[in-house]
């Protein structure tokens, strides 16, 4: 478990040399994200991953906002 921006999100490593986020602390049970690979990374690495999903989410609903989705316009800053 980690905590970032005072959220919390389960790590859990798949099974395609990476890792699965589950947001806990988020609007839906078992919402989240994977990155892969990921082997080796730091806590410090994986909150910057974890920083960098949440840049995305829109706070009215806590869902991706379709022009935050990567190649759909600019994250939030």
């Amino acid at each position: 478990m980690l905590e970032v921006d005072g959220e919390t999100f389960a790590l859990r490593a798949n099974g395609f040399g990476g890792t699965d986020y589950t947001w806990l602390s988020g609007p839906d049970p078992g919402y989240g994200f994977g990155v892969s690979p990921t082997a080796d990374l730091s806590p410090d690495e994986h909150a910057r991953n974890i920083r960098g999903f949440l840049d995305m989410v829109d706070p009215g609903t806590g869902h991706i906002a379709d022009d935050r989705r990567p190649g759909r316009g600019s994250p939030r800053s």
